[in-house]
């Protein structure tokens, strides 16, 4: 039986208008892209360049951060002057040369080490520019192949999502098959297959665009600006702002760009830039007098549920950092005789998503038909409270954990399929909301503003994986009540330094080797004096101390469990401000 709001000479597949598979393949395609250069990204620094982990989440956060700041600029330049389609080709050749640069940062590490570091900031660069003239515009166009009002929607931006997800999950195996081998040099071939990948994107647009984006009425989608296609009146068209709002929100934006730096940020200027940003772009969008008092009232929800999604992807996105970390390090990932590369992990959110999202689109459609179909801030209440059961989960795994002891896979595992769950209700559904609220005029500008909560959320991200505890490295008393033991039973490459631990000296060793310590007095004595220097020289987050992997697990689920309370708490407001939209 056909969708009554389906126009009747509209070319679909599985339902949907076909031009949404030809969106699907282009997005999966630039999203492998993404995703097999953030699988290594990290690796890459550490083992390749000799960052150290902080130097290294520190990168990851900036340049996450800003992948999804430029969104803004991209969507103002697509609504104003080039439409979508142009934007998009734009973003996505930048992408292509940002990648290739990455792969010449991976062919010249060793031979030029002091150009290596050069020609990743530049790719990193392209990359940065060119998502943001790519993401915003590629899900507007979305919500623009289907009428006003089509309860298809939300079910094709979950479709849409699969498409992210199926590029998500083949590219961890791909370039971490050709790039995390072990061997350093290999990393190139990762970065050179995902700009392989954007270059299949850009030609799936080239070659199906024109023949399958079309509108409900035959238009093509893309094609023109945003601002030619609003239905405002003409006296709603006509209003500007005016020029001493921009003054305004620009000063605004200095000063809180002053405020971060030398409070929360500490000097650290792409991180204050971004949150400025993230407070003075969305105040001067919503000063526009041309929109109606309706228009403001649903932009303000976009912003609210924007504000709860920071918590959620600054959580979510330690995949690509703090996770890979603890799957590089504190994972057990032997099988058989093959050991799996801890990039692999970041395949496990992907392949879940491409097998529940059709799950999760047969439900809403249920639900929608029935009538009980949640309302867009309840599914996001519903994923930040899944995501703080996953890192509960984890955080059990890992509780209590004898130093040297490497946990089951299970745990991973369990962490990145409830996560998905959680994405789930939330990442598709925000994209189908900020469509249907946002004015036509600012579609694309305002989808920018989403991904810059994500950008506030991926630097915010890098921020909290700094608090990543090093592994607990193993100590063995030299001195224990007067008695020397012998720091000779450990091979001489072991050893990372002396120190002191409460007046006992110790050995700090690169990898824990407690069974090797044939002492049972000199063991238990060494795990009390080791345990003492955690717990005093850790650092600390909102005055919470982050000793080992269960604090810092538990870090997770308090931000992401009292943010879904607190959204829940708001729904009932959100939707009266919703205006009829669900």
């Amino acid at each position: 039986m056909s969708n009554p709001s389906t126009p009747t000479n509209e070319r679909t597949l599985f339902g949907h208008p076909i031009g949404l598979f030809t969106l699907f393949v282009t997005e999966m395609w630039e999203r492998f892209s993404y995703y097999g250069m953030r699988a290594i990204f990290t690796l890459f620094m550490v083992k390749a360049l000799a960052f150290d982990k902080e130097q290294a989440s520190r990168v990851y956060g900036n340049y996450t951060g800003l992948v999804y700041l430029t969104p803004l600029l991209g969507g103002y330049v697509a609504d104003r002057f080039w439409g979508n389609r142009k934007s998009i080709m734009f973003g996505g050749f930048l992408m292509a040369v940002g990648q290739f640069l990455m792969f010449g940062a991976g062919t010249v590490y060793k031979a030029q080490p002091e150009l290596a570091p050069t020609l990743m900031y530049a790719g990193l660069g392209c990359l940065i520019f060119g998502n943001g003239f790519f993401k915003p515009n590629i899900s507007t166009m979305v919500g623009q192949l289907y009428p006003q009002g089509d309860k298809r929607v939300d079910s094709a931006f979950t479709i849409f999502y699969m498409g992210i997800n199926l590029g998500a999950f083949i590219a961890p195996l791909v370039c971490g098959y050709l790039g995390d081998t072990g061997n350093a040099e290999d990393f190139r071939w990762g970065f050179l297959a995902a700009g392989i990948g954007m270059v299949l994107s850009l030609v799936c647009l080239a070659a199906f665009g024109d023949r399958t984006l079309v509108s409900p009425t035959g238009g093509d989608v893309g094609k023109a600006p945003n601002t030619a296609r609003q239905t405002e009146t003409a006296a709603s068209s006509e209003a500007k702002a005016s020029p001493m709002s921009l003054v305004v929100w620009v000063g605004a934006f200095i000063g809180l760009y002053v405020l971060f730096s030398k409070t929360w940020c500490e000097g650290d200027v792409i991180g204050s830039a971004i949150y400025a940003l993230t407070i003075a772009a969305p105040g001067y969008i919503i000063s526009d007098p041309s929109l109606s008092k309706i228009e403001r009232t649903r932009i303000w929800v976009i912003y609210i549920i924007a504000f709860f999604v920071i918590f959620f992807w600054s959580a979510f996105e330690q995949a690509g950092a703090s996770l890979t970390y603890f799957a590089e390090e504190q994972t057990n990932r032997t099988v058989g005789s093959t050991v799996v590369p801890a990039s692999y992990f970041q395949a496990i959110n992907a392949v879940a998503i491409v097998l529940l999202a059709p799950v999760f689109v047969s439900l809403w459609t249920l639900l929608g038909k029935l009538n009980k179909e949640p309302a867009s801030p309840y599914k996001q209440a519903i994923g930040l409270g899944l995501l703080a059961v996953g890192y509960w989960v984890i955080a059990v795994g890992v509780k209590d954990l004898a130093p040297g002891t490497k946990v089951s896979m299970f745990w991973l595992v369990a962490l990145y399929t409830i996560h998905t769950l959680g994405e789930l209700c939330l990442s598709p559904i925000g994209l189908s909301m900020v469509n249907k609220l946002a004015p036509v005029k600012v579609a694309s500008l305002l989808m920018g503003v989403w991904f810059l909560s994500t950008s506030a959320a991926n630097k915010f991200a890098g921020t909290l994986s700094e608090y990543y505890p090093e592994p607990v490295v193993a100590v063995t008393a030299v001195e224990n009540a007067g008695k020397a033991q012998n720091a000779d039973l450990f091979p001489a490459n072991y050893v990372k330094e002396k120190r002191k631990v409460n007046g006992v000296n110790v050995i700090a060793l690169e990898s824990i080797k407690f069974g090797e310590i044939k002492d049972e007095g000199a063991r238990a004595s060494a795990r009390t004096a080791l345990e003492r220097d955690l717990v005093d020289n850790a650092k600390t987050f909102a005055g919470m101390k982050i000793a080992n992997l269960y604090d810092f697990f538990m870090l997770f689920v308090y931000m992401s469990g009292a943010s879904a309370v607190l959204l829940f708490v708001l729904c009932p407001m959100l939707l009266k401000m919703m205006h009829g939209v669900r």
